[in-house]
């Protein structure tokens, strides 16, 4: 994978002047990107490791000698689901946090008043 880092993948369809996502993802900060990478809790890491291991299969590798062969295409491919993956984890996570928050805010006025 010889990418420079203002070269836009096979895997992203369209012209780079066009894709504003990937513009926009380009322009993040490394510090950004890694926040933004990071699962919130064990719940999200494990429900993406069990979403990436259904996807190449589930052979125990204490007793089988795994070895995956793929295309550069499809390994991106794979990457983009994965991440697309993460970021619907991460949403329904921070959605989950937000209306459990609101809950306990409600419970506590209506205690209150």
């Amino acid at each position: 994978m010889n990418n420079t880092s203002n070269q836009v993948p096979e895997f992203f369809e369209g012209d780079a002047d066009t894709n504003l996502l990937w513009q926009y993802v380009q322009s993040m900060s490394p510090d950004t990107m890694a926040r933004l990478s990071k699962p919130m809790s064990s719940e999200v890491f494990q429900v993406m490791e069990r979403n990436i291991v259904g996807l190449l299969g589930n052979l125990p590798s204490d007793h089988f000698g795994v070895t995956i062969n793929t295309s550069r295409e499809n390994l991106g491919r794979l990457l983009a689901s994965a991440m697309i993956s993460g970021y619907f984890l991460r949403n329904a996570e921070q959605r989950m946090v937000f209306e459990k928050s609101l809950q306990t805010a409600e419970s506590h006025s209506s205690d209150v008043g």
